[in-house]
């Protein structure tokens, strides 16, 4: 039976004051009001598996899974008691904890031809010194990444190119560079327009859609071809796609990666992970060379963080996390295509078949994707209790009966999304469609 969540007192209350404290009402902007219709939960009590429950008490089926970082579930018992067990101890010291030298040797493990690693808070650090790193390793200055990506650091070198470049000087702009995705004739484009000007390609080895089968190996190549190192960004697939990751999947050599969200279950941990040739360039053993500051945080390393990350590698060692989110996936997929079939939308909403990540575009009359008509459906999904912003990130806490609540909340809002098709959007809709968060004006 699906539940019919109506009241958002305390959310409205929350929201009117939160903005005055906190810019953006929340510490990422894929988090704020913006980002969701107006009937939508302001701020989450607590979770539970994979069911949160917002300030109002309202129970929901949580799809994007603390925006994919949650990978076995919310509050995962034995995530926690490896966390609590070390905060007992204290968390942070004067030197390096033991659980740095432990994390290190596990993790290396599982990702291949890296011999080095640097921890850190979130995915911006990381990636940030990654192009550092290649600054440095190769003397250059450019860097190049896909401008069609929506994100890979609150940094300059990647702000800069985005519609939210204010406050970047032009100056720091124009050292960023950008390709189309998965595209191996625009990267030669780019190489041929800047030769031996390009530090590195940063990149996410895939993302919720069939990429070309060589591309990855490829680009490795004309990058190396043309003295650039590769960073593979593995923030989003890594421990979904495969263990720990696509570079796995596919086999692929890159120079370094960057690791986080899943790999802590919501704790706060990343990782930058690469050669030794080249990471080594960030350490104190190259007497008399140049020092490169790569990262230096007081909290990289906290001893909570990294040994949730420990259990995380200890559960998906010990069960088939990975096959098992894949099967949900794989089932939500099956069952939401059957629901669009029976109710004749197949022209107007279509699910990308990720295992991974499935997700959903929902378009208008002219079979366009149309970003009303997603804001309605995330409305309707959320008055049936299942928190929804278009993609559905399984976790080890999704089972099939989830996946049977999704399909019925989905069946049940599709008699609405059908009226609007025939009527409009904005009859259905209460309050604005959402917004970009990249974005040039509010």
């Amino acid at each position: 039976m699906l539940r019919h969540v109506s009241n958002f007192e305390k959310s409205d209350a929350y929201r009117a004051r939160i903005h005055d404290l906190i810019p953006g009402g929340a510490h990422t902007y894929s988090k704020g009001d913006d980002q969701f219709p107006a009937r939508a939960p302001a701020a989450i009590d607590y979770g539970k598996g994979s069911h949160v429950w917002d300030i109002d008490g309202n129970e929901y089926l949580d799809c994007s899974m603390g925006l994919t970082s949650v990978s076995l579930g919310h509050a995962y018992e034995p995530v926690l008691r490896r966390a609590a067990a070390e905060m007992e101890k204290g968390v942070n010291f004067q030197r390096p904890s033991r659980l740095e030298l432990e994390f290190a040797e596990r993790f290396l493990k599982l990702v291949p031809n890296h011999q080095m690693v640097k921890f850190g808070k979130n995915g911006s650090t990381v990636t940030t010194a990654a192009v550092k790193i290649a600054r440095g390793k190769t003397g250059r200055k450019l860097v190049a990444f896909p401008g069609d990506h929506p994100f890979y650091s609150y940094d300059d070198w990647f702000i800069g190119k985005s519609p939210c470049n204010l406050g970047v000087p032009e100056e720091v702009q124009n050292l960023s560079v950008t390709f189309k995705s998965y595209d191996i004739e625009s990267l030669r484009e780019l190489f041929a327009k800047y030769p031996g000007q390009i530090a590195c390609v940063i990149t996410e080895p895939e993302k919720n859609f069939p990429i070309p089968p060589t591309y990855l190996k490829d680009a490795i190549e004309l990058a190396h071809k043309d003295g650039a190192l590769f960073i593979v960004d593995e923030m989003i697939t890594g421990f979904k796609s495969a263990l720990p990751g696509s570079m796995k999947k596919f086999g692929i050599n890159p120079d370094m990666a960057t690791w986080g969200k899943g790999m802590g279950n919501g704790f706060s941990v990343c990782a930058l992970t690469g050669t030794r040739e080249v990471m080594e360039l960030g350490g104190i053993r190259r007497i008399g060379k140049e020092k490169l500051f790569l990262i230096s945080t007081t909290h990289g390393a906290e001893t909570h963080a990294l040994a949730a990350g420990l259990a995380v590698l200890d559960e998906f060692e010990k069960h088939d996390v990975i096959g098992h989110n894949l099967a949900i996936g794989r089932k939500l997929i099956s069952e939401t295509k059957k629901a669009v079939s029976s109710a004749n939308l197949d022209s107007y909403i279509e699910i990308v078949p990720c295992e991974w990540q499935p997700l959903f575009l929902f378009k208008n009359q002219k079979g366009e994707v149309d970003n009303g008509y997603r804001t309605l459906m995330l409305q309707e999904m959320i008055a049936r209790g299942v928190l929804f912003q278009g993609v559905f990130s399984p976790c080890f806490s999704h089972e099939d009966k989830d996946v049977e609540y999704f399909t019925e909340a989905f069946k049940d809002s599709l008699t609405v999304y059908k009226k609007a098709l025939a009527e409009g959007f904005d009859k259905f809709l209460l309050g604005e469609p959402t917004k970009p968060v990249f974005r040039k004006t509010l």
